[in-house]
């Protein structure tokens, strides 16, 4: 039986997966889940945790998805770079969304905007390919909606208010914007739900749920899905969250953006939010113009079927598609670093 393995180094790597392992399963494949043991709380009874390189290699797995920066050499497949987020824009290039680090085999990209700078990073490289599939996290964003866990009340002409926020405490408008939510949220003219990143700190996530209400209700990132689609508009800051909203066509208010961008509607303080919030739910036509126009730069696949693409790519890969491919560089100091991680992220050797 063919089998692959899903690895991520933290929780939101979980949502990224799970769409691409329910369409590995479909085709009778096999999945194993690499995870760190506080992932692993979080896996569901099927969702089968590898807990040991022994176990890996019994497995052997045609290929090994990957929602981080990095993957062991040392877990056996073809090394598949999955992404954990769109280019937020929070560091320069060559250190962010576009460093190549030697560990991948393919990248399978989101839209032409990765797509392209990829293509020639690959040309330059030369021992990795690149194929644009689209991102399997956004399949449930274009799929048949499923039942919500979110326990909202009925929609009544109120609009949805998204709030999210990076865990970056350099770009994070948590902190400053608890009190302008908390005066929206008692107005009660909106619906509003609410999130953080999972590695923002206790005291702030106790702060946010804190802000519950009739009209407000706190999740956890494993629910970012649910909320997207639910929402009429985001508020945000430099966040991936910001392009997965817009890619369904819907506006976003951002707060101090590190990159500020058409499609956005960028404001310079938490105080700028409320009036921007109204804007955005008029629709001015060119600010639709402009999200139209980076969703389609970004992730141009509107029909659910990521997944099945990213599988394609490694099927096409495995038949030798792409010709003959440099060896990785061998880079010691990595490959040392990533051998003595996957021995911490497993329970056992």
């Amino acid at each position: 039986m063919p089998a692959c393995l899903m690895f991520a180094t933290e929780s939101y790597g979980l949502p990224i997966l799970r769409p691409l392992a329910a369409a590995a399963r479909k085709r009778g494949i096999d999945v194993g889940w690499v995870v760190p043991a506080a992932v692993a709380a979080q896996l569901t009874p099927d969702e089968r945790r590898v807990r040991s390189l022994r176990e890996a290699h019994a497995l052997r797995p045609e290929a090994v998805y990957c929602a981080a920066n990095w993957v062991s050499p040392a877990l056996p497949g073809i090394k598949v770079q999955v992404f954990h987020g769109f280019n937020a824009q929070k560091r320069e290039p060559d250190r962010g969304h576009f460093a190549i680090r030697g560990f991948f085999d393919l990248y399978v990209t989101q839209g032409p905007a990765t797509t392209v700078p990829f293509e020639a990073l690959a040309r330059e490289h030369g021992y990795f390919a690149v194929v644009e599939t689209g991102w399997p996290k956004l399949d449930p964003l274009f799929g048949p909606a499923s039942p919500s866990l979110l326990d909202l009340p009925p929609r009544d002409g109120r609009p949805v208010i998204m709030y999210a926020s990076t865990f970056s405490h350099r770009l994070s408008s948590a902190p400053a914007m608890l009190e302008p939510l908390r005066a929206m949220i008692a107005r009660g003219d909106r619906q509003w739900l609410l999130t953080l990143h999972p590695k923002c700190d206790d005291a702030l996530f106790a702060a946010y749920r804190g802000l519950e209400a009739p009209n407000a209700r706190f999740l956890t990132s494993d629910h970012l899905i649910e909320m997207e689609r639910a929402a009429d508009v985001l508020v945000c800051d430099t966040s991936s969250v910001v392009h997965e909203f817009a890619v369904m066509g819907k506006p976003v208010v951002t707060v101090a953006n590190r990159v500020p961008q058409p499609f956005m509607l960028d404001v310079p303080t938490p105080a700028d939010v409320d009036a921007a919030i109204d804007r955005a739910l008029s629709h001015p036509p060119e600010l639709m113009a402009a999200i139209r126009a980076h969703g389609d730069d970004i992730h141009p696949y509107r029909d659910g079927h990521s997944s099945e693409r990213v599988l394609d790519a490694v099927e096409a890969f495995q038949r030798g598609e792409f010709g003959m491919l440099k060896r990785k560089p061998l880079n010691l100091v990595r490959r040392f670093k990533a051998l003595r991680d996957i021995g911490q992220l497993l329970d056992t050797r």
